[in-house]
């Protein structure tokens, strides 16, 4: 079972209180490290090399008016063609345009769930307390476990783990976070429900029988409108602090994930922050912040599931969709 390396210090249970060119392009954002226990460097510290993306976190925005826009026609094409049903809310933080598409039924959310993780991790726990070491063994390791399975003889920080759970989505990373910081499911849940008004969203197994995606099963579920509201808070809201918005985003912008995603579908000089999700029925979910080359922020919640249990997830429809977003609203 795993266990902490910290003197004087126990667990700290969850409290209330693209492409290869786009990532080309975007090299002069820092990359934070991802070592074994190492110390990530601090968000703030990464320099002014940060640019529009630090900027954006910083400056959490008022709400504005929202106005609908209806692209339902299009989204009801991607249905048939995919042979998929789509869960979709998008918002442009600056005009108040939104489209929404079934954005209140509810989806497996999958691995988007872990920007929700991470996110709790760094509004409940300092810098220092995030570099607290957590060993584990082999018998902790689950499918999808790409960083972890490296470092079972090490261990690794806290801010290490949350850096693999969202950077390369590793599922033993996310589920020592769950253990061994967040008070479990249930203590994640209660971190949604009291700190970000997330009523909705439920959080209720661990990896990797947490994407199983069965219809009809409320289990591990949200919906597109309840993630996009989560995700607003936590990387342009007042959710974290400045240093811990920038290092959120941080961590989903530099992800190997979601190239095939909505990046893909939006314009390739867009900077885009995202978390990648995927389960059984076919469901493939992206959710993130997209920021345009003029304008304010455009969050963006794609969910997508099949009636069959073997269905293919479809990258190509969360990009398809993620174009008739930044067509209507950037």
């Amino acid at each position: 079972m795993p266990h902490s390396v910290s003197p004087g210090r126990s667990v700290s249970p969850l409290s209330a209180p693209g492409s290869a060119a786009r990532r080309a392009a975007l090299a002069a954002l820092v990359l934070l490290p991802l070592t074994a226990c190492g110390t990530s460097a601090p968000a703030e510290d990464a320099g002014a090399a940060r640019g529009e993306l630090r900027t954006a976190a910083e400056s959490p925005k008022p709400s504005v008016t929202r106005t609908p826009v209806d692209v339902s026609k299009e989204l009801r094409a991607l249905e048939r063609k995919f042979d998929a049903r789509i869960g979709l809310h998008a918002l442009n933080t600056g005009t108040g345009e939104e489209i929404t598409h079934r954005a209140d039924e509810r989806f497996a959310h999958c691995s988007t769930f872990k920007s929700l993780a991470a996110g709790a991790l760094l509004a409940t726990h300092s810098p220092a307390e995030r570099e607290r070491v957590v060993t584990y063994t082999e018998d902790d390791l689950v499918e999808h476990s790409p960083v972890t399975e490296k470092h079972v003889d090490t261990g690794m920080t806290l801010n290490a783990l949350a850096a693999a759970t969202l950077k390369e989505s590793d599922n033993t990373a996310v589920n020592l976070l769950l253990k061994e910081a967040l008070g479990g499911p249930k203590g994640l849940n209660s971190h949604l429900r009291e700190e970000l008004g997330d009523r909705t969203t439920s959080i209720d197994r661990y990896e990797p029988g947490l994407s199983d995606g069965t219809p009809g099963d409320k289990r591990d579920t949200s919906t597109a409108r309840a993630l996009s509201a989560d995700l607003r808070a936590l990387l342009l809201g007042d959710a974290l602090n400045k240093r811990d918005r920038a290092q959120l985003t941080d961590w989903m912008h530099t992800n190997i994930t979601g190239d095939t995603l909505i990046r893909a579908g939006v314009p390739d000089s867009w900077k885009v922050a995202d978390k990648s999700g995927s389960g059984g029925y076919g469901t493939r979910n992206n959710i993130a912040v997209a920021w345009p080359d003029k304008g304010e922020p455009i969050v963006i919640s794609v969910l997508s599931s099949k009636d069959r249990e073997g269905a293919e997830r479809e990258d190509e429809l969360v990009a398809e969709t993620a174009e008739i977003v930044a067509d209507a609203l950037g």
